[in-house]
């Protein structure tokens, strides 16, 4: 490997450097899942700093479980699992790993009431009286998401942080609340991470991270709730599922559609199922037409 010497205008400590680059190095493949780590010898002469700073920062990654290090052996980069997401569903997360016989846990951060959000969670809940809930997903005590997500305050009022440890927000909103979320919106961004967000996710300030976002709506059509989410981009692989037989795909619409079709979810909240969906459809198959023009 190159010389590659640590910055010593920096203020970050120096093994806090060297485990950032070889970090970066196993995320990206150039230390390969499984593959040995060079000597501490090498990683001395590489980084041009002690045998103290190699072993803090072989510790840091250990401690992490980014490398493997076996009583005896050197160092080995850590295999890591990848957990599939079918984002065109309406069930959460927790629903869809507790199906395939994953342990998913949830850390309340904060659930606060607000009198202002962001304003698509004000457009798509058609209120700013809000509760804001913040949560952290994780598999094995490995965090996969950051989950924020907007509630209008009059119809979940007496919602408590200590209901939803280790629980799902969808199954509460039915047992405890009388909805069901049955329909929505999707869309899907990377983005880098912001410091908040990398600290609760133990991840690289700036680390790409997938955004899946979103309004979801209940039977009546009426809508339920704003969510942002972000996703480790190491760890989660969102999956899409292509009908090819019927030459259709699912997209994400625009910002536009997506206010067009969020605003006639809630003006035909009385209108029947039938012409709610016949609405749609024409107004899916212009934009097609659009698209195509």
């Amino acid at each position: 490997m190159n010389a590659m010497p640590v910055d010593r205008s920096d203020p970050r400590p120096l093994h806090a450097q060297v485990a950032d680059v070889l970090r970066a190095q196993i995320r990206d493949h150039t230390i390969a899942p499984g593959e040995t780590l060079p000597s501490e010898a090498a990683l001395r002469e590489r980084f041009g700093v002690s045998r103290s700073v190699v072993r803090q920062a072989l510790s840091t990654l250990e401690d992490e479980g980014t490398v493997r290090r076996a009583r005896g052996r050197a160092p080995v980069a850590a295999v890591r699992t990848e957990h599939h997401r079918l984002v065109q569903r309406v069930t959460g997360l927790f629903d869809q790993f507790s199906a395939e016989g994953l342990s998913l846990t949830t850390a309340v951060v904060a659930l606060t009431a607000v009198e202002t959000g962001i304003p698509a969670a004000e457009e798509h809940l058609g209120t700013r009286s809000l509760l804001r809930l913040e949560r952290v997903r994780s598999v094995d005590g490995d965090p996969l998401s950051y989950v924020r997500t907007w509630l209008p305050a009059d119809r979940f009022a007496g919602l408590e942080a200590s209901m939803l440890a280790d629980a799902s927000l969808h199954r509460l909103m039915e047992s405890r609340f009388g909805v069901v979320p049955t329909s929505g919106r999707r869309q899907i961004r990377a983005v880098p991470a912001a410091p908040e967000i990398a600290h609760e996710l133990g991840v690289p300030e700036g680390m790409p991270l997938l955004l899946l976002e979103g309004g979801t709506f209940d039977r009546s059509g009426a809508p339920l709730e704003w969510f942002e989410s972000w996703h480790r981009s190491d760890r989660v692989v969102f999956d899409i599922e292509a009908d090819g037989a019927t030459d259709q795909v699912n997209m994400a619409p625009g910002p536009a559609l997506s206010r067009r079709s969020e605003t006639n979810h809630r003006e035909n909240t009385k209108a029947p199922e039938l012409e709610r969906a016949v609405a749609l459809a024409e107004e899916l198959r212009a934009e097609l037409d659009r698209l195509r023009a």
